[in-house]
C-alpha cells in the first residue's frame, strides 16, 4: 500500500463521518410541555433564559383549585425588608395599695351606716306630727312641704318597724367607718400625698374650668394630672364631711356625757338636722362619683383597682430583616 492509496482512504473515512448525524449525547432532553411556576402563574419553558449571573431560588405555594385554605410559604434567599407598625402602651402609677384597700372598704361601710340610718330615721317621720321638732321635713315654718321620709318609701323597702337593728347597725358599723377614715388622714399625711389633695388658690378656678367642660359649654379643657381642682375639693370637702358625721353622731349619740360637743353644734335638734343634711350630702356625691367614672371610662375605674392608668401610646414603624 502506497502512501497515495493510504491518504485516499482516509479523505473517504473523513467524508463518511461527515455524512452521518453527531449523536446528541451533549444536549439535555426537555419533556414535553415543560412549565414552571411561580406564584401561581405558568410559563413555558422556553420563556425561562439562562443568565450569568445566578439568582437565589424562589420556593412559592400559591392559591390554587385544590387548596381551599389558600396556604401562602415563600422562602427567599435574599434579604427582604419588611416594614411594620408597632403600638406601644404606656403605664402610669396612679393609686397605692393602702389608697385602694380604704377606697374599697369605705363603700360598703358608707352604704350600711346610710342603711341603718334609715332604719333609724324610721321612727321619727312614721307619723305626720309624731314629733313637736318635726326634723326630717322640707318647708318653711310651721308650712311642710314634705317629710323625710314619706312612708311609702319605708313600705315599698321593707325598712318600717326596725328601729332596733338600724340602732345595732349604727352603732357597731361606725367605729369601723371612723378607724377606716383616719387611717386613710394618717396615711396621705405621712406619705405626702395630702400634697395632691388639698385644694389650692387655682383649684376654684379650675373646678369651674371642669364644670364648663362637663357640661360641653367650654371647649377648654382642665389641666390633666392626677387630681384636679374640682376632685381637690370634692375629697377634701368629703373627708370633712366624715369629721363632721363623727361629732354630729356623738352629739346624738351621747348628748349628756357630750354635752359640749352637743353644746357647739347648736344643741341635740341642730345635731341631728346637721347630722342629716351630712348623709344627703354623701347621697349627692356618690351620684357625681359614679356619674364621673362613666364619663372618664373603663381606664380610670381599672386603676382604682390595679393601681396603674394603662394608655395606649404613639404606633411607630419597625423595619424587620428577614430571610
Amino acid at each position: 500500500m502506497n502512501e497515495h492509496d493510504q491518504i485516499q482512504r482516509d479523505d473517504e473515512s473523513n467524508s463518511a463521518a461527515e455524512s452521518c448525524p453527531k449523536p446528541a449525547i451533549d444536549e439535555p432532553a426537555e419533556p414535553p410541555e415543560s412549565v414552571l411556576k411561580i406564584q401561581g402563574t405558568e410559563l413555558p419553558s422556553d420563556a425561562i433564559k439562562p443568565s450569568d449571573t445566578p439568582e437565589s431560588p424562589v420556593i412559592s405555594a400559591g392559591r390554587s383549585a385544590d387548596d381551599p385554605r389558600g396556604a401562602r410559604a415563600s422562602a427567599r434567599g435574599e434579604s427582604l425588608q419588611d416594614a411594620t407598625m408597632e403600638e406601644t402602651v404606656s403605664i402610669e402609677h396612679k393609686h397605692s395599695l393602702a389608697i385602694r384597700w380604704m377606697h374599697w372598704i369605705n363603700f360598703p361601710l358608707l352604704a350600711l351606716m346610710i342603711y341603718s340610718g334609715l332604719l333609724i330615721y324610721w321612727a321619727d317621720s312614721q307619723h305626720e306630727g309624731l314629733n313637736a321638732h318635726r326634723v326630717y321635713r322640707v318647708g318653711f315654718g310651721s308650712w311642710t312641704l314634705f317629710r323625710l321620709f314619706p312612708p311609702w318609701l319605708y313600705n315599698n323597702l321593707h325598712l318600717k318597724l326596725q328601729l332596733a337593728k338600724g340602732l345595732g347597725y349604727h352603732f357597731f358599723f361606725m367605729w369601723f367607718f371612723v378607724l377606716n377614715g383616719m387611717a386613710y388622714v394618717l396615711y396621705t399625711f405621712f406619705t405626702g400625698e395630702w400634697r395632691e389633695l388639698v385644694p389650692t388658690r387655682r383649684s376654684f378656678r379650675e373646678a369651674t374650668q371642669v364644670i364648663l367642660d362637663d357640661l360641653g359649654i367650654s371647649k377648654r379643657h382642665p389641666p390633666q394630672r392626677k387630681f384636679n381642682g374640682a376632685q381637690q375639693i370634692a375629697y377634701t370637702a368629703v373627708i370633712l364631711m366624715g369629721a363632721s358625721s363623727l361629732l354630729t353622731g356623738l352629739a346624738i349619740y351621747k348628748p349628756t356625757q357630750l354635752h359640749t360637743i352637743t353644746a357647739l353644734l347648736g344643741g341635740y335638734e341642730m345635731a341631728r338636722w346637721l347630722h342629716f343634711l351630712l348623709t344627703i350630702g354623701y347621697v349627692g356625691f356618690f351620684l357625681v362619683h359614679v356619674t364621673q367614672v362613666i364619663r372618664a371610662g373603663w381606664n380610670n375605674f381599672r386603676a382604682m383597682i390595679v393601681g396603674y392608668l394603662i394608655s395606649p401610646g404613639e404606633r411607630t414603624k419597625h423595619d424587620e430583616q428577614s430571610l
